[in-house]
């Protein structure tokens, strides 16, 4: 008697690598790609309509990031496992992405053999780790980063100014500068640009 067909939903920005994860995954005979969707936003609807076995997210979407997404297809569907496959081999994604929930996360370039058993070994419960990515992330530690240290990092991101910064998040241009200062501090940096590229190398934003 065959093994029963697991049903998969693939969530990735880049239609031409979607469209190519799909077709290796199509090739295994136990696996089937019943549903795509190009941004986070989309995941969860996606789940709901099709109940895939396993979603398998990309990090860096429009809309919701995979890990926003990872953490709400756990709550809403937990039927369904999440396999974060990823460009993106950045330490802190990985600590982040177990912490929503993950059962596994590898990176795009795995073989595609190794690619079709990830997803097996994630439907039957076990938990897949890129090795050199888990290593990594030993060494690198937690991120030293505050949650509001983060989000205020995270708006600086696109070069907004401390006033933008601080009426988007509804704080005041003080606690705005004493948290980039922070943030500054603790990434070795001695600018924020230089605080954010440091904190997105390592996967903390």
């Amino acid at each position: 008697m065959s093994d029963p067909v697991i049903r998969l939903l693939l969530a990735d920005d880049q239609a031409l690598v979607r469209g190519a994860l799909a077709a290796l995954l199509n090739l295994e005979r136990d696996l089937e790609v019943v549903a795509e969707v190009g941004s986070g936003d989309e995941v969860l609807p996606a789940v709901l309509e099709h109940r895939p076995d396993v979603a398998l997210l990309d990090v860096e979407m429009p809309g919701m990031d995979g890990i926003a997404a990872t953490a709400l297809v756990r709550a809403k569907a937990p039927g369904t496992r999440v396999l974060i496959v990823t460009t993106f081999g950045r330490p802190g994604f990985l600590r982040r992405a177990l912490q929503a929930g993950a059962h596994g996360f590898v990176v795009k370039d795995t073989p595609a053999a190794e690619l079709a058993d990830a997803v097996r070994k994630v439907h039957r419960g076990l938990r897949v780790v890129d090795p050199q990515l888990a290593t990594d992330s030993l060494v690198a530690g937690e991120s030293p980063l505050t949650p509001r240290e983060t989000e205020v990092l995270r708006a600086a991101r696109d070069g907004s100014t401390v006033a933008a910064i601080s009426k988007r998040l509804f704080l005041s241009e003080g606690t705005v500068r004493n948290h980039l200062s922070a943030a500054i501090g603790k990434t070795g940096a001695t600018t924020r640009a230089e605080a954010v590229l440091t904190a997105e190398g390592n996967g903390w934003l």
